[in-house]
């Protein structure tokens, strides 16, 4: 017989191995599928490590002794620290067991053993392994009200709109009182802010139970239409100056209000059909809103992100998102994750989609807590929304909630799912809706809400859906709200002023600027090799001369900076610069410390350069950095790519948020993209930034010219009814002027630039400080820029049209060919002109260049293969120029590249013959090819 001392003492161990099961494992035995397919596949096997006779315990015959339990340390809480359940001292076996499966095993099952902080276990447990209180009778009225809103939400556009898409939240309506309980208890938190970010699926009912979009707009735009009444009175009908797009990809924001004066702003984001593509955004705009409000914590903004099951097991931006959690240049405070699990992707099944037990199993690697959630019991669901919360703003860090329920219809509601899931259809038709589940379960459990009382409920929310569709014409609504930050800012329906006459800056400015860029703190021990490069830069600053590209932009930065508009610049090796020529953080060689210079040019300077390396990601970096840039349009927000040729992991964000985000939603932005480009022999992937898929997407007209180009205005227009800006700059001053001007318009454009590597270091391509000084400003084109190098005007034969880096190299070509000529006073008979802004296209210059010189043909010369680069793109703008213009169409030849499948010949011998050719070419008489419709 054992001794009391001993059976305690086996007790002991034997209870925490089982509670330590429990918490390992009680998931997977959870009642958390409203289908009980999950059940289904272990068919009523007994879990070992949940058995209690795995750990020497007989339920037989032990079932009801009380356990001798001793309190293990004050260190470890919950169930491991003190298993006595009840508190009174004198726990059953069979009390332990039941507890542990009421808390693990319920509709609710937890993951938590991944976490290796004991510090938050100890949160967690001491939160879940408590006993479950009911919710007071006005807590459940409040769900029942919420869960009937959503559900009658669906089943009224389901009456009214049988035969339209709307990608309905049927299966998971819990999702909303449990969305609508996360934002109540965040804002006793302490946030301010809430951001979401989701997919189509469930999103009209999230627009309009969550944020409050009026719900007869809804209406409206199944009818296909957005205009208010107004508009539609005053036959607004010539140009709503966007697109569109289908309802369940749009967004809104809403202020709400509470009785006891607490508020909060909710915010939806726009989404593409491209799953999660929105989740780097949401994050980027979360945290561009705490910089604006001081919050370097993350307490008052909160993003939320809505996924589908296959979707967070499978696209990688939602690794690259949550990958940002504790990085500084990206982290948020932690967003919550909510999986809206219907148990199927399309038509796939999770087997088909992951290779792992959950969907939400890539949770694991972040160290969040995993919370799995039966939909079809809202209560706790609005348990697991609030626990969520408040996690996240005790630790700021991220949580998924795995919200498991079903899809009623198919992937859209006209689409036929029993194709390919006619067993788990056959489940899902059986199935009771929440909604009349909870109403029994509140009829039938304490605290009591009868039947009528919840039936009456229900129908306040039927009606009120019924007269909001009845007033539906009525209702007048903005659905462009930009936010406090965008007030200034103009709407390509109003005309907004250019940035001539404030992009340049007074030389004392610049030198200001100039000499913070070379002093370091006292006792600073800068690596021996940059010290020729402060030298140089103290040089330029001193004759006023040949000033560098690196040392350009750090004037274009610093003088925005002492303007008081802040710099954002994130990418991949931007501190030093890939190719070692930025440098704008240096390293103490001795003690390790930083300095930015631009952060020191003056001790009362109220805006800053935020500069950081990116981790290895180009696609959720740049979502990151488009959805900052969406909220702080006061602030220059840059990405660099590594070399331009990677910009295309991040596709999915050109396309369809950057080139198309305005038109289709309203939205502006004023991100840079620094893309470096240029061909000098290094291959494929380090030649091209696939400037040509950036000019496919700009939506000017080749065969129109926007009036007024001969002017400023004009000009500006232009630019303002354009998606966005692609330049190839090829000077240090117009980089410079390029930069400053997307901070001093009253509306922003995207600017794609493709940025230079082979003249950073150029002899040639260097500028004057006076072409940064006042009265100066960015040049559309640069002509010849050496006439005397030239013959006359009307003797000119050829004029070659160019852009970027391979000017230098015809104008060094055309130099060595009039050297190497036996009459030392020959000139060339080739004048060169320089397209630096390539879209919107400056028709008028290139008019004027072809007028200039009238006896001239017309070539575009490129480095590029003729498939690529800007080609195709200028040629039927050089036609509409001089057609439309000078009344004589000229169709301009092609010298470059021939048609290629890759960007660039692989071998540098390859490369320094194609080079010379397209030179020699380009100088000569001949031509790679005719003007497009010629003969040869």
């Amino acid at each position: 017989v054992m001794s009391s001392s001993s059976q305690g003492g086996a007790d002991t161990l034997r209870a925490l191995h089982l509670i330590s099961a429990y918490q390992r494992r009680g998931h997977e035995r959870a009642d958390v599928d409203p289908l009980k397919q999950l059940t289904a596949r272990y068919d009523g096997d007994v879990l070992e490590d949940l058995d209690p006779a795995t750990y020497g315990f007989d339920m037989a015959t032990e079932a009801e002794r009380p356990l001798q339990l001793a309190s293990t340390s004050s260190a470890v809480a919950g169930l491991l620290g003190s298993a006595d359940v009840n508190l009174d001292g004198d726990t059953t076996l069979r009390e332990l067991v039941d507890f542990l499966r009421a808390t693990y095993c319920g509709t609710v099952g937890v993951e938590t053993e991944h976490i290796t902080d004991l510090h938050k276990l100890n949160w967690l447990r001491s939160r879940i392994e408590v006993p479950l209180a009911p919710l007071e009778r006005d807590e459940r009225l409040h769900v029942l009200e919420r869960l009937a809103f959503s559900e009658k939400f669906e089943a009224v556009l389901a009456t009214k709109f049988n035969t339209a898409k709307r990608f309905g939240l049927e299966g998971v309506e819990s999702m909303i009182p449990g969305m609508k309980v996360m934002v109540d208890a965040a804002t006793v938190l302490g946030v301010t802010d809430v951001i979401v970010g989701m997919p189509h699926r469930g999103r009209l009912n999230v627009l309009c139970n969550v944020v409050r979009k009026p719900v007869e707009v809804i209406f409206r735009e199944f009818a296909g239409t957005l205009r208010s009444p107004a508009a539609a009175h005053e036959g607004e009908d010539h140009d709503w100056s966007s697109s569109g797009d289908v309802k369940y990809h749009l967004g809104t924001s809403f202020d709400r209000a509470y009785p006891d004066g607490r508020r909060v702003h909710i915010e939806v984001l726009p989404n593409p059909s491209h799953l999660e593509a929105v989740d780097p955004l949401v994050v980027g705009k979360a945290r561009a809103r705490m910089d604006m409000k001081g919050d370097v914590v993350g307490t008052s903004v909160l993003p939320c992100l809505v996924h589908g099951d296959a979707a967070f097991a499978g696209q990688g931006v939602v690794y690259e998102t949550m990958q940002m959690v504790d990085l500084d240049a990206y982290k948020c405070g932690g967003a919550i994750h909510v999986i809206c699990n219907n148990q199927v992707g399309f038509t796939a099944n999770p087997d088909q989609g992951r290779s792992t037990m959950y969907a939400s199993d890539l949770g694991k690697a972040f160290g969040c807590p995993i919370f799995h959630v039966n939909a079809d019991d809202p209560e706790a669901v609005c348990r697991v929304f609030e626990l969520a919360v408040a996690w996240r703003q005790e630790f700021h860090t991220d949580v998924v909630i795995d919200l498991i329920g079903y899809r009623k219809y198919g992937h859209n509601e006209i689409d036929e799912p029993t194709f390919t899931q006619p067993m788990m259809y056959q489940a899902v038709n059986k199935q009771k809706n929440v909604l009349d589940k909870y109403v029994e379960h509140c009829a039938a459990t304490h605290p009591v809400i009868p039947v009528d009382e919840s039936r009456a409920v229900v129908d306040h929310a039927v009606k009120t859906f019924n007269d909001a569709y009845d007033r539906r014409e009525e209702c007048d609504w903005d659905r462009d709200i930009w936010g406090q930050h965008w007030a200034s800012i103009k709407s390509p329906r109003e005309v907004g002023r250019g940035a001539y006459g404030k992009t340049g800056v007074d030389v004392a400015t610049l030198k200001k600027v100039g000499k913070a860029l070379t002093t370091l703190p006292e006792g600073f021990a800068v690596h021996r090799r940059l010290k020729a490069r402060l030298d140089q830069f103290n040089q330029a600053m001193a004759d006023e001369d040949h000033v560098p590209w690196a040392l350009a932009e750090q004037l274009a930065f610093g003088t925005l900076l002492l303007e008081g508009i802040p710099v954002r610049f994130t990418g991949q090796d931007v501190e030093r610069g890939t190719f070692t020529h930025r440098h704008a953080v240096v390293h103490d060689q001795k003690t390790g410390a930083k300095h930015t210079f631009l952060n020191a040019i003056d001790p009362t300077q109220s805006a800053h350069l935020y500069i950081k390396n990116s981790f290895l990601s180009e696609y959720g970096v740049l979502g990151f950095e488009l959805g900052y840039s969406m909220e702080t349009p006061n602030v220059l927000v840059i990405w660099e790519a590594q070399f331009g040729d990677f910009v295309n992991g991040a596709q999915i964000i050109i396309d369809q948020f950057l080139s198309s985000g305005e038109a289709k939603w309203m939205r502006q932005s004023g991100l840079v993209l620094l893309l470096p480009h240029g061909y000098q022999g290094q291959g494929p992937e380090h030649s091209s930034c696939r400037i040509e898929r950036f000019l496919q997407c700009a939506d000017e007209d080749p065969d129109v010219i926007p009036a007024g180009l001969d002017t400023l205005e004009g000009q500006t227009r232009q630019v303002q009814l354009n998606n966005w800006q692609i330049v190839n700059p090829s000077t240090p001053a117009n980089y410079f002027h390029c930069l400053r001007r997307q901070q001093h318009r009253e509306f922003r454009k995207p600017l794609v630039v493709a940025s230079t590597k082979a003249l950073l270091r150029h002899k040639l391509a260097v500028s004057s400080l006076a072409e940064f000084d006042v009265g100066s400003r960015f040049r559309r084109t640069y002509g010849e820029m050496f006439p005397d190098e030239v013959l006359p005007e009307k003797d000119v034969r050829r004029v070659v049209f160019c852009s970027g880096k391979i000017y230098y190299e015809l104008l060094e070509g055309r130099r060595h060919k009039a050297a190497d000529s036996p009459n030392a006073d020959t000139k060339s008979d080739v004048a060169l002109v320089r397209v630096e802004q390539i879209s919107p296209f400056p028709f008028d210059q290139i008019a004027n260049y072809a007028k200039q010189y009238p006896a001239a043909e017309l070539v575009w010369c490129q480095e590029e293969p003729k498939n690529m680069g800007a080609w195709y793109f200028v040629r039927d703008r050089i036609m509409t120029a001089t057609r439309k213009l000078n009344d004589k169409e000229q169709r301009p030849g092609y010298v470059g590249r021939r048609t290629m499948a890759s960007t660039a010949e692989g071998y540098g011998a390859v490369h320094d013959a194609e080079q010379k050719k397209i030179i020699d070419t380009a100088l000569g008489t001949t031509l790679t090819a005719v003007p497009f419709g010629a003969t040869h």
